[in-house]
C-alpha cells in the first residue's frame, strides 16, 4: 500500500499566538523537532521568553472581561463551529499528527474523531451546566439561587503523546464556560498545537481568548505563569512527576488544578475469554500508539492452567510477530516509532532493567529495523514473562511497545496486583462471565475500568476518572473540567 503524502516536508519556523496575532519570539530562540519515522527536522519552534509570558496573560486577562459576558449561546455557536471547522480539516490534522508525533494514521483519524467529540460535547454542556438551582420561599419571604460564573485565565498544558486529545479535553471547555486559556504544548510536538491553533484561528474568537506559547525546555515559565494573581488555574495531562510540581505550586497560589499522571494499567484475560478475542484487545492495549497511551497497558494477567497460559501466550507472540512497523503514513503499518529519540532510549533501558531483574525476554522489540527509515525512532512489540510484582518493570509505566506477563493463580491474586500499584489510571478484564466482570469493577482501585476492551477510553461526555497518583486537583478532565472553569455564587434575597 503506497505512503500517503505528507502535508509538508519541512514547515519552517513556527511562531506563537498572542492576542489574535501570529508572532515572533522576542528571544529569538528556537528548538528543533523531528518526525518520529524519519528523525528528519522538519520544523523549529520558538521558545517563549518571559515579556511574552506576560503579553500573553495580560491578553487572557483582557479578553476574559469581555468573553465571560458573552451570552453562553452565542459562545456555543462558536464552539460549534470549532468542531465543524475541525471535522472538515481531519484528515489535514491527521496526517500533521502522523509527521509531528509518530502514529499509525488510523490512529491518528480516531484521535481527531474524539476531538471533535470533545468539542461537540463543550458546546453542549453549558445548556444544562448554566442552569443553576432555585428553591422559592426558602424561608418567609426569602429565596436563594445559584449563578455558574467562569473562573478567569487558566493555562493549559498538552503533553507528547496525545497532543490534540488532550487539547480538546480542556480548551473547548473551558471556552465554553467562559474562560480564556494560554496553551503550553510539549517540546516534542510543536507542531500538532500549531495546526489546531491554525484552525481555531478562523473560528473568529475574539483576540486573547485562545494563546499559544511554546516554552521549549523553559519549565521555569509554568510557575511565572502560576504565580500570576490574573491566573487562575492550571490542567495539565502529563506526567507524576510534573502533576506533583503544578499540584504543590497549586497549593503555594492557592490556583485551581486538574492534573493528570502516570499509569501502570493491566488488562486481566480470565479462563472462559476467548483467545482471538483477548489477543486483539491485548495489541491494541499494549501496542496502540506503540504504547505511548495513558489507558495503555504493560501487565497482561492470564489466568487459567499452564495449557491455557501457553495458548495465550503463544497466540500473543505470534500476533505481534506479525503487526507491521513503518511509517504511520502508510495505511497497512500497524505501529509507528516512539516519539522521540530520547523515548526510545528510555524504553531501551527499561527492557534491560527488566533484563537485569530476571525477567524473560519472549519477543525482543529492539531488533526492529524499517527499510527506509533507519533512522526512525521504532520498537516493535517487546513481550517478557516471570515477572516479579515487585521489580521497576512491573510498578512503573514503559510507554513503549511492552507487555509483562504474569500467572496469578486466580482473580483475587490479579486485583491485588492492580491494586499493588501506586496509579490508578485503568484496569481492564476480558471475561465473558458477568458476576466476574460486576466484581473486577467494584474491587479495582482505578478510575477507567473495561470490560471486554483493550482501552476503556469513556465518551467526551464523561470525565477521565483516574485515581491514587495518577491525579491531582479537583477536577478529572474533559466533561468534569466544567468544575475547573466554573465558580458557583449564591443569592439570598429578600423582598417581604
Amino acid at each position: 500500500m503506497a505512503v500517503l503524502s505528507e502535508v509538508k516536508k519541512h514547515y519552517g519556523k513556527l511562531k506563537q499566538f498572542i492576542n489574535g496575532e501570529w508572532v515572533k519570539p522576542e528571544s529569538g530562540k528556537y528548538f528543533e523537532t523531528t518526525n518520529p519515522a524519519t528523525g528528519e527536522v522538519i520544523a523549529e519552534a520558538p521558545v517563549a521568553s518571559m515579556k511574552e509570558v506576560d503579553r500573553a496573560i495580560a491578553a487572557a486577562y483582557e479578553a476574559f472581561k469581555k468573553w465571560r459576558n458573552v451570552p453562553f449561546r452565542d459562545r456555543s455557536k462558536l464552539i460549534f463551529n470549532l468542531r465543524d471547522k475541525v471535522n472538515a480539516k481531519a484528515e489535514w490534522l491527521s496526517r500533521i499528527l502522523v509527521q509531528d508525533h509518530g502514529r499509525t494514521i488510523e490512529e491518528a483519524r480516531g484521535t481527531l474523531a474524539r476531538f471533535g467529540e470533545n468539542i461537540e460535547a463543550a458546546g453542549s454542556s453549558m445548556y444544562g451546566y448554566y442552569m443553576g438551582r432555585h428553591v422559592d420561599q426558602l424561608a418567609n419571604g426569602i429565596d436563594c439561587y445559584e449563578i455558574k460564573e467562569p473562573a478567569g485565565v487558566f493555562l493549559i498544558i498538552t503533553p507528547g503523546n496525545i497532543p490534540m486529545h488532550a487539547w480538546s479535553s480542556f480548551v473547548p471547555y473551558a471556552l465554553a464556560c467562559g474562560c480564556t486559556v494560554i496553551v503550553k504544548p510539549s517540546r516534542q510536538v510543536p507542531l500538532s498545537s500549531d495546526a489546531v491553533f491554525k484552525v481555531t484561528e478562523e473560528v473568529g474568537f475574539p483576540p486573547g481568548v485562545v494563546n499559544l506559547l511554546h516554552m521549549g525546555p523553559e519549565r521555569g515559565l509554568n510557575q511565572q505563569i502560576l504565580s500570576d494573581p490574573r491566573v487562575k488555574g492550571v490542567g495539565l495531562i502529563g506526567s507524576t512527576r510534573v502533576s506533583k510540581e503544578l499540584f504543590e505550586l497549586c497549593g503555594k497560589y492557592g490556583k485551581r488544578s486538574s492534573l493528570n499522571g502516570n499509569g501502570k494499567n493491566f488488562i486481566v484475560v480470565m479462563p472462559d475469554a476467548p483467545v482471538d478475542n483477548a489477543v486483539n484487545y491485548l495489541l491494541r492495549g499494549c501496542f496502540g500508539m506503540s504504547g505511548q497511551r495513558c489507558l495503555g497497558s504493560d501487565n497482561v494477567a492470564v489466568i487459567g492452567n499452564e495449557k491455557r497460559y501457553k495458548e495465550v501466550k503463544e497466540a500473543f507472540i505470534a500476533a505481534s510477530k506479525a503487526m507491521k512497523v513503518g511509517y504511520g503514513l502508510d495505511e497497512s503499518v500497524e505501529l509507528g516509532p516512539l516519539t522521540t529519540q530520547q523515548g526510545k532510549d528510555k524504553v531501551v533501558e527499561f527492557i534491560e532493567s527488566g533484563l537485569k531483574s530476571g525477567a524473560k525476554l519472549l519477543l525482543d522489540g529492539r531488533k526492529v529495523r524499517v527499510k527506509g527509515y533507519e533512522k526512525g525512532y521504532y520498537l516493535g512489540p517487546t513481550i517478557f514473562e516471570g515477572v516479579a510484582a515487585d521489580m521497576y518493570i512491573a510498578q512503573e509505566e514503559a510507554f513503549g511497545p511492552l507487555a509483562n506477563l504474569f500467572r496469578p493463580k486466580d482473580l483475587d491474586e490479579a486485583i491485588r496486583l492492580i491494586n499493588g500499584t501506586n496509579y490508578g489510571h485503568s484496569a481492564c478484564i476480558v471475561t465473558e462471565s458477568g458476576k466476574t466482570a460486576r466484581r473486577f469493577i467494584r474491587e479495582c482501585e482505578v478510575g477507567n475500568v473495561g470490560i471486554n476492551a483493550g482501552i476503556p477510553q469513556p465518551y467526551a461526555f464523561f470525565g477521565l476518572g483516574s485515581k491514587k497518583d495518577s491525579f491531582f486537583g479537583m477536577s478529572k478532565s474533559r466533561m468534569d473540567s466544567v468544575k475547573l472553569f466554573l465558580d458557583e455564587k449564591t443569592v439570598t434575597l429578600r423582598w417581604v
